[in-house]
């Protein structure tokens, strides 16, 4: 999946948004403040996407799937990174995008969330 693709994915999730952290050269994806996804590199500068993963699934999808590692440069319980060069298929990658802004969401506070989904009833 190519980086405009994983880019526009996210910030089609309902109130996200994207910064981009110079020091880390990322590009960084927040719901409620808070990062569900990290796009950048690894130590050999490899396109990585990192993603919050509930902890037993995070070691399932490592075990199947090469290209799926524990979270670079994040808490490798609950982080996965995927490598972006790898041949997983595109509703793999979104599915596991979905997965971990569901997994920030939930933790935002319940007035935090009202806040975002009035925002998008505003929007439309």
């Amino acid at each position: 999946m190519e980086r405009g693709q994983l880019h526009s994915f996210c910030l089609s999730l309902l109130g996200a948004t994207h910064d981009y952290q110079e020091d880390w050269q990322a590009d960084r994806y927040h719901v409620g403040g808070k990062m569900f996804a990290m796009m950048g590199g690894d130590s050999e500068r490899k396109p990585i996407i990192t993603l919050k993963c509930e902890p037993t699934q995070a070691e399932e999808l490592r075990e199947v799937y090469e290209s799926i590692v524990p979270g670079y440069y994040m808490n490798k319980t609950h982080w996965n990174s995927i490598y972006l060069d790898s041949s997983l298929p595109t509703d793999l990658i979104e599915n596991l995008i979905l997965h971990s802004y569901n997994l920030v969401f939930e933790k935002l506070t319940k007035k935090a969330q009202k806040q975002i989904i009035s925002e998008r009833r505003n929007e439309a």
